[in-house]
């Protein structure tokens, strides 16, 4: 095997540009835990204001270490989510920055992401061993941070959508919603889309279902703090066996491809909903082949789908193992399966498919 790499010839150029998007993947999977942290010790929310900080009034502000911290603001210069003011030794966020970076309730807030990243690589042993084996790895079994972390990388995709956006493209369902509905959220996690939805519509009922209980009892906790316990329930169930009919929307937030049986679950969903309810599937962007994948957001779901999606189903009953970008296609057929007649692409976002699908 050596032998016979060696004999083959390296085109220079194509080596440099191979190293250096290396070199700039090495500093981004680095700067990962330098994000968390800042995350975690608050070091961005107190740069919110866009005022210029030396690093120890940033250390004094924060109750950190100046010294880390001084070392914590050049790297996130050097990577541009910082910027240094050279004449006067001061650091700042720009607008933009401290909107992706240091604000919690923006439609591109970007710190949740970094604790899946966390999670996935104190799993790394775990995960490496099914990717030998083959076994699965359930959603309970990853380490904490990837909850937490889940529910607010996808939150500000849902702030800046699901009422804006994809429930208006759906064929009545606003109106519902608006005047009194019925409305499951399954694979409901810690519950942000349950209740941005609930804001939204305070007429109609909430039941937020998934198999998880720790995120069931977060989302409990989060629900009262958010004010709408009178409106919002959330109850431990599997996703092929949730509780209750006549629902007027059943909704799958970026979970059906995770499922062991998605199509045992369109089953079930059809099954709960009412004569003319509605089941909107919201799913990662993705084509139908790989070649069409093969980009930055491309690159991102599938090593979640590695890492997080393919795992979990895996470790189901039938372990079907869609993955996270299954595509439109691959999703008509298992949600047609199920015995829905009606199936289409209702809205989309660079980053979601949205699906509407009825009896």
């Amino acid at each position: 095997m050596a032998s016979q790499t060696q004999a083959r010839s390296i085109d220079p150029d194509k080596l440099n540009t191979l190293l250096g998007q290396a070199v700039g993947d090495m500093g981004a999977a680095l700067h990962a835990t330098l994000i968390l942290i800042g995350d975690k010790l608050g070091l961005y929310r107190a740069m919110a204001d866009g005022k210029p900080v030396t690093p120890a009034e940033l250390a004094a502000r924060t109750s950190t270490s100046e010294r880390y911290v001084r070392e914590w603001l050049n790297a996130n210069a050097a990577g541009k989510y910082v910027e240094y003011h050279a004449e006067s030794g001061t650091y700042s966020l720009t607008p933009e920055q401290a909107f992706v970076l240091a604000l919690d309730n923006t439609p591109v807030h970007l710190p949740g992401f970094y604790h899946m990243i966390a999670s996935a690589m104190k799993d790394e042993e775990k995960l490496t061993e099914v990717v030998r084996t083959g076994k699965g790895f359930g959603w309970h079994e990853h380490e904490k941070g990837l909850f937490e972390g889940c529910e607010r990388f996808f939150r500000p995709g849902y702030l800046a959508n699901l009422t804006s956006n994809w429930i208006p493209a759906l064929d009545g369902v606003e109106a519902k919603l608006k005047s009194g509905a019925k409305v499951a959220d399954v694979g409901c996690g810690h519950g942000a889309s349950t209740i941005l939805m609930a804001q939204a519509y305070p007429q109609s009922r909430f039941f937020g279902f998934d198999y998880h209980a720790a995120s069931i009892e977060q989302a409990r906790k989060k629900a009262q703090a958010a004010g709408v316990s009178d409106r919002v329930s959330f109850e431990v169930a599997p996703a092929k066996s949730f509780p209750g009919k006549g629902y007027d929307l059943v909704a799958f937030f970026d979970c059906l491809h995770d499922m062991g049986d998605p199509a045992g679950a369109a089953s079930h969903v059809r099954e709960s909903l009412a004569p003319d309810g509605t089941w909107m599937v919201v799913e990662p962007f993705a084509g139908d082949d790989v070649a069409s994948n093969l980009n930055p957001i491309g690159r991102i779901y599938y090593s979640a789908s590695t890492l997080f999606c393919v795992p979990a189903s895996l470790s189901q009953e039938v372990a079907l193992g869609l993955g996270a970008q299954a595509g439109e296609a691959r999703l008509r057929e298992v949600i047609t399966s199920g015995g829905f007649t009606r199936f289409r692409r209702a809205t989309e976002t660079p980053f979601n498919l949205v699906f509407e699908a009825r009896p």
